[in-house]
């Protein structure tokens, strides 16, 4: 056999090893990721932005993460779901963040707080402002990472079923309020009760909670509570910016190479616009359906009731950061954030629209 011939099947057959070992190696490539979600299946918004976003890890990666996706209570409870992340079971979770303030209460403001940071000004503190920081450091202690990946804006402050006059009318009140808002209310002598989205409506509809916050007119139309509830209150004072977020294992996101959770964090930064944007192009056109269709009386909070609001929140905050060094870290970065992003909304958005809606009788 001459030198030439030598060479020539001598490349044929390292290539046919190679092909040979790159098999198993793709495999081994491929990563498997389950999310359990605490939302229902395909409830719009939030279960259908969930689901969206899932698909969309999919499909970026070209199926190399290979994605499924469980809705609440088809793997695993919904409140179960940190549990089943943090302990490996699955890779990630889609959640409030705040559903976890019982195991530490800076949870909390990774979603949102009373009197807390808009939809744009908690952009600006996760991003820019060292919020993703403080995250990473809270959810590190529970072996999770967390990305923003989706967002529902101000919030309505909920239903009920008689009129709230005063403060004095909150007292006694069974409501589902979950987070630190949850807190504030039950400072004026309202009984908190923290409920998955799914188990909501029975319970107002038997009499077991006589009032309850959700979301907005977009996502409470289809909960149907106008059924039990006839009294809409504005605006919500414990959720300003309600982020959403997808919690993965650490280990799990740690053993991603750098393309994908490039990847993975490109999907959630896609949905966490999209989805602000899809309730925002969605809420004025419910709430007049939940008017004219079935009745709802619309109604706003009184100053006299916010300032209440107000002075409970201050006690929640001081109790927050007397919790550990932590949550005062988290709290007072926040507080920072909504002092100086908050000043300039005052002066640019906030101004904005007073005078727009003043000249157009909006």
């Amino acid at each position: 056999m001459d030198r030439r011939s030598f060479i020539k099947k001598a490349g044929v057959a390292g290539a046919a090893g190679a092909t040979a070992l790159a098999a198993p190696a793709v495999a081994q490539e491929r990563k498997d990721m389950a999310i359990v979600a605490t939302w229902p299946r395909d409830f719009p918004g939030l279960g259908t932005g969930a689901q969206r976003l899932a698909a969309r890890i999919d499909e970026l990666s070209e199926g190399r993460i290979k994605v499924q996706y469980f809705a609440a209570g088809e793997r695993v409870g919904a409140f179960d779901s940190f549990d089943e992340v943090a302990g490996g079971n699955a890779q990630a979770y889609h959640a409030a963040d705040y559903y976890w303030k019982g195991k530490h209460p800076g949870w909390a403001y990774f979603t949102s707080v009373p009197f807390g940071l808009t939809h744009n000004e908690h952009n600006a503190w996760i991003q820019h402002m060292g919020g993703q920081a403080l995250w990473d450091k809270l959810a590190g202690e529970f072996g999770l990472k967390c990305l923003m990946s989706g967002s529902t804006g101000v919030q309505m402050g909920g239903w009920f079923n008689k009129e709230i006059e005063s403060a004095d009318d909150l007292k006694g009140l069974k409501m589902r309020i979950p987070g630190l808002g949850g807190d504030v209310m039950a400072k004026l002598g309202a009984s908190p009760v923290s409920l998955p989205g799914g188990q909501i409506y029975e319970n107002l509809v038997s009499g077991a909670i006589d009032a309850t916050e959700w979301v907005g007119p977009w996502n409470d139309y289809f909960m149907k509570f106008y059924e039990a509830a006839k009294y809409y209150y504005y605006p919500g004072m414990h959720e300003a910016g309600s982020t959403l977020a997808l919690g993965m294992n650490a280990s799990w996101w740690g053993s991603l190479s750098k393309n994908d959770q490039a990847l993975i964090e490109a999907a959630c930064g896609e949905e966490h616009t999209y989805s602000m944007a899809e309730y925002n192009a969605n809420n004025g056109t419910f709430l007049t359906k939940l008017i004219k269709e079935h009745g709802v009386k619309l109604r706003e909070f009184s100053d006299e009731i916010y300032d209440s609001f107000g002075e409970a929140a201050e006690e929640v905050f001081a109790e927050t950061v007397a919790h550990s060094p932590l949550s005062k870290e988290i709290h007072e970065s926040f507080a920072a954030a909504r002092a100086d992003v908050g000043g300039w909304m005052k002066l640019s958005e906030g101004a904005y629209y007073a005078q727009r809606n003043r000249v157009l009788g909006l």
